[in-house]
């Protein structure tokens, strides 16, 4: 069995820096890894990366993270990426990791994600140039997953890690109006074709905690839905238990 914290949207910025750092000592004592779905800081300023990279440095159990909006909102994101990577963190930008954890291997696939929406409000590939190039993006998105995949197929325990969610089950709870801008169902072909163990996403502050692409369960762990610093997922193969954590 390994245990995952997960947290997404996290938001890290200086006036949190002694809070999250707290947060992140406290749970490597409940969990063998810790996973960040994206909106690492407030507003994708390096100082903003360094207060979460403050929290990572030392710890004695991984830690993966995929970029959110958020991260790219000042147009810095490479260097947010550098900061966390040089605190130890690995950052999956449309790639995957593998580590033996608890005498498993578990595989990681992450990406962010990207906009396009869920039936009756999905973007077309269709149009203008920069419309079409929103749908491309999504499909690069999509294409990574299944890459990622399969790169993985050989792991004990296999989780997808994005920031955009791939199922409008998690959205419940948000206008509904914006759904097209919270994700889009395209990413899930890949994981209803691979099925991985677990999926898990942030974004949508106000969406819902749990649902699922055909049998694999997708949870939205932003911590404004889970009301918690980090939400602890006991895993084997097809075998997901959930326990929260402050």
């Amino acid at each position: 069995m390994v245990r995952i914290a997960a947290a997404g949207d996290v938001h890290a910025s200086e006036a949190t820096r002694e809070r999250i750092t707290e947060s992140f000592a406290a749970v490597q004592t409940d969990a063998d890894l810790v996973l960040l779905a994206g909106d690492l800081t407030t507003h994708g300023e390096p100082e903003q990366a360094e207060a979460l990279a403050a929290a990572c440095r030392g710890l004695e159990i991984p830690v993966c993270a995929v970029l959110g909006n958020h991260d790219h909102h000042a147009g810095r994101g490479a260097e947010v990426a550098a900061i966390l990577r040089g605190a130890g963190v690995t950052l999956l930008e449309r790639e995957a990791t593998v580590l033996e954890l608890a005498e498993t291997s578990v595989g990681v696939v992450g990406v962010k994600g990207f906009v396009g929406g869920f039936p009756g409000s999905a973007l077309p590939d269709f149009g203008e140039p920069l419309l079409r190039r929103v749908y491309a993006e999504t499909t690069t998105e999509v294409d990574a997953i299944a890459r990622g995949l399969q790169e993985i197929a050989h792991c004990a325990l296999r989780i997808v890690l994005l920031h955009y969610a791939p199922t409008s089950d998690t959205l419940h709870g948000e206008p509904e109006g914006i759904w097209t801008y919270l994700g889009c169902d395209r990413l899930a072909a890949p994981i209803a074709e691979y099925r991985p163990d677990i999926v898990l996403h942030g974004h949508a502050h106000a969406g819902s905690f749990e649902g699922a692409i055909g049998p694999v369960p997708v949870y939205n762990v932003a911590v404004h839905v889970t009301g918690r610093d980090f939400y602890v997922f006991d895993l084997g193969p097809r075998d997901v238990t959930v326990e929260a954590k402050a």
